[in-house]
């Protein structure tokens, strides 16, 4: 019986991964080594519970109390905080699923690659913040890292059996988001509810609006440098509004591979789960008699500034992308909160850049765990500043 931890489980990654668990047969089929959450104590406690883990793990250390009352008598254990999280990870498992948000689900995933487990990776800032260091973990361990996000999944079904040296590009798709279709003079007056309104996709609040800005493609365009070993200029962007194509790779003798797909992550959550099997899934089939169309588009680098920047931090190299992710969180809080506007996210990740420069060597090619939590640490200490002085702007 497989070892099985979900870093993240009450996300909506975590919730897909343990409703596939669920379906396969719960606690007969796996053995649950450690979930962890957030805030949602009640579903947090409900899934350790159905699936009988060793220990549930809070993130938000005040609520470690509320964690034990709601698993009492069940014998399944209770930890909270940075120190649960590092716990957790360390026990031994045999697949880890990363989905906890931003650069705080690098830790817990590099501890579970330095104990040898297969690394089912949702969370692109891993790659993003610390991609050398997470791969030569992952090699030094014999370890494997699993992409799950739907992209880069797609790009590794795509490749499967194929000669990586025979790969011309490689073309992640993008919806475009809730604002694709807005004359660009209207984005800088959106809200945080307009740039919720995803038209194919649920998803939580912070990568529903990182979709409508686009960062969340540059995320993972940096993600697939660093995953699949290509040059950027091999790395395109296309605006796909059906969102069925979830990537596509170009080979040297001109043929492509499109991995399509119904809107569900539960196909590359459970690609991942069963690899190198194939096992049935309940997702849609696709009814090729009834799709309309298919469109694409390039997308305009003014309306999303995200996928010009993402370029800049792909040739300093370093940690660069750390600076970058950090104030991308930093600034994406801003607007949550009305503090600034929909198209100064990107200014301030721009400004926080600048002003790292200057403090870094972001291009060092060594990298430690250490270095990449500094740079993160400096950036959004340059990123509040940053907004800040934008917000001041607006009042």
């Amino acid at each position: 019986m497989r070892r099985i931890s979900v870093f993240g489980a009450t996300g909506s990654i975590g919730a897909n991964t343990f409703d596939l668990m669920m379906r396969a047969g719960g606690p007969a089929a796996f053995h649950t080594v450690a979930l962890t959450g957030d805030r949602n104590i009640a579903r947090l406690a409900e899934m350790a519970r159905a699936l009988r883990a060793e220990v549930a793990v809070t993130a938000d250390e005040t609520l470690l109390p509320a964690l034990r009352a709601a698993l009492a008598g069940s014998g399944i254990a209770a930890a909270a905080g940075k120190a649960g999280l590092a716990e957790a990870a360390a026990r031994p498992a045999d697949w880890v699923m990363s989905a906890i948000v931003g650069a705080a689900g690098l830790m817990p995933g590099l501890i579970a690659l330095q104990h040898g487990a297969t690394l089912a990776l949702a969370n692109k800032e891993s790659l993003v913040c610390a991609g050398p260091l997470l791969l030569a973990t992952a090699a030094q361990h014999k370890a494997r890292i699993l992409p799950v996000d739907s992209e880069h999944s797609a790009i590794f079904q795509c490749l499967a059996g194929e000669d990586s040296a025979a790969v011309e590009r490689i073309i992640l798709t993008a919806s475009g988001g809730a604002l694709r279709d807005w004359p660009l003079e209207k984005l800088a007056h959106a809200t945080v509810d307009q740039a919720l309104a995803h038209p194919n996709w649920e998803m939580g609040k912070r990568i529903t609006i990182d979709s409508a800005s686009m960062f969340n493609k540059a995320l993972e365009v940096i993600e697939t440098r660093e995953f699949f070993g290509v040059a950027p200029e091999q790395i395109e962007v296309v605006i796909h509004p059906e969102s069925l194509i979830h990537s596509m790779v170009g080979f040297r003798d001109g043929a492509i591979m499109a991995h399509l797909g119904a809107h569900d992550m539960r196909h590359s959550i459970g690609y991942a789960l069963n690899w190198p099997a194939r096992a049935a899934l309940p997702v849609d089939r696709l009814d090729f008699s009834k799709l309309a169309q298919l469109t694409f588009r390039a997308p305009d680098l003014d309306r999303y500034p995200a996928l010009r920047l993402c370029r800049a931090v792909m040739a300093t190299h370093g940690v660069a992308g750390a600076v970058f992710n950090a104030a991308k969180e930093v600034a994406l809080d801003h607007f949550i909160a009305g503090q600034i506007g929909f198209m100064d996210m990107s200014g301030v990740v721009e400004d926080t850049l600048s002003l790292v420069s200057s403090d870094l060597s972001l291009g060092k090619a060594a990298m430690t765990l250490e270095e990449v939590m500094a740079a993160d640490h400096l950036a959004r200490v340059r990123a509040h500043a940053a907004a800040g002085i934008r917000h001041s702007r607006r009042e």
